[in-house]
C-alpha cells in the first residue's frame, strides 16, 4: 500500500489506514468516518422518494441538503467518534492506527466533539422541523431516537454490539431505516407501511454489518464480544451474511408485486443478481481477506436498489 493510499484511507477511516497524522481537524474527521456517511446520505434520497412529495426546486434540494447534512456528517459522526470513545481497548488490538488508541488525540477532544455534532445534530433537525411546517417535531425525534440507538449500541451496560444479533440489526437500521424515514417526513407523510417496509429492508441492512465484523473476529474473541464470525465460526457466519441480504431484498420485490409496481420489482431483483455473483465470487471464498472487495463490488447494486424501491413506493402513492 502506497504511502499516499493510505492516508487516504486514514481520513476516510477505513480499514488498513496509517498513523502519524498531527493535524488535529484530519483526525477529527478520521474519528467520524466519512466512509460511513455514504449510507446515510443516500437512505435520506430513498426517503425522499418514497414520499412522493419531492419537487425539483431550490427549496426542496436545500431541505434535502440540509438533511443529508444532518444524516451523514453530524449524526453518523457522532455515532462513529461514541463508538471509537467506547472501542477504544478492542481497537487497540484490531486497528491500533486509530486515533485514540494511537494517542492521535486526547479523550477531552473527543468527548468534546462527541457533544458538538450531537447538539448540532438537534439544533439543525429543530430547524427542518421548523421549515417544514411540522405539527409534530419528526426530525427532531428521529435525531433523538438515532442518538439513543448510537449510545447503547457502543455504551456499557446495554452495549448492543456485543450481541451479534441485537447489534448488528440496531446498526442496518440506522443505516436504512432511520434516514430514510427522515428524508420520507421531510417531503411526506411518515406511515406504519414505509416505517414497516424500511425495518425489513433493515434486515439487509443487517447483513451488511456483519461484513464488518469479519475485520475483528481477533479482537472480538479476546474480549468476549458474541459477533456473528465469533458465534458461529467464519464460514456459516458469511452464509448468515448473504443470505439475510439477498432474501430481504427479494421480500421486498415481492410486496412491489403485490401493489402492482412490476417494472420496479423486476429491476430490484435484477440489481441482486449481480449481488449474489459478487458473494460467490469474493466473499464466501474468503471472508476475512476479501470483505472489503466484496463491499465496493456489491453495495452499489444494493443501494441502487434501495432508490429503486423508493421510486417504486413514491409512484405508488401518486
Amino acid at each position: 500500500m502506497t504511502e499516499n493510499n493510505a492516508k487516504t484511507r486514514q481520513l476516510l477511516g477505513m480499514k488498513g489506514a496509517s498513523s502519524g497524522e498531527t493535524n488535529i481537524w484530519k483526525i477529527r474527521l478520521q474519528l467520524m468516518k466519512p466512509i460511513t456517511w455514504i449510507p446515510l446520505i443516500w437512505g435520506v434520497v430513498c426517503g425522499a422518494a418514497s414520499s412522493g412529495g419531492y419537487v425539483w426546486g431550490v427549496e426542496d434540494f436545500l431541505k434535502a441538503a440540509t438533511c443529508m447534512l444532518l444524516s451523514g456528517p453530524l449524526m453518523t459522526g457522532y455515532t462513529q467518534t461514541l463508538n471509537d470513545f467506547y472501542d477504544k481497548e478492542i481497537d487497540a488490538i484490531n486497528e491500533p492506527y486509530r486515533p485514540i488508541p494511537s494517542g492521535a488525540i486526547s479523550i477531552s477532544q473527543v468527548v468534546t466533539q462527541i457533544f458538538v455534532l450531537l447538539f448540532a445534530g438537534l439544533g439543525l433537525s429543530y430547524l427542518l422541523d421548523v421549515w417544514s411546517g411540522h405539527d409534530f417535531p419528526f426530525m427532531t425525534v428521529l435525531t433523538l431516537g438515532g442518538a439513543f440507538i448510537a449510545y447503547i449500541y457502543s455504551a456499557p451496560p446495554l452495549k448492543l454490539k456485543q450481541n451479534g444479533w441485537l447489534g448488528n440489526y440496531a446498526l442496518g437500521s440506522s443505516y436504512i431505516a432511520l434516514p430514510w424515514w427522515a428524508g420520507h417526513a421531510l417531503f411526506g407523510e411518515l406511515n406504519t407501511t414505509i416505517m414497516i417496509l424500511t425495518l425489513i429492508y433493515s434486515m439487509a441492512g443487517l447483513g451488511i454489518a456483519v461484513v464488518n465484523d469479519f475485520k475483528s473476529v481477533e479482537g472480538d474473541t479476546q474480549l468476549g464480544l458474541k459477533s456473528l464470525p465469533v458465534m458461529f465460526g467464519v464460514t456459516t457466519a458469511a452464509w448468515i451474511c448473504v443470505l439475510m441480504i439477498d432474501i430481504f431484498q427479494f421480500g421486498i420485490a415481492g410486496y412491489l408485486i403485490s401493489i402492482h409496481q412490476n417494472l420496479y420489482a423486476a429491476i430490484l431483483i435484477l440489481l441482486v443478481i449481480p449481488q449474489i455473483t459478487f458473494q460467490d465470487m469474493y466473499f464466501l471464498r474468503d471472508p476475512l481477506k476479501n470483505d472489503v472487495k466484496y463491499q465496493a463490488s456489491a453495495q452499489p447494486f444494493l443501494v441502487l436498489g434501495m432508490l429503486v424501491a423508493g421510486l417504486a413506493l413514491g409512484h405508488s402513492i401518486l
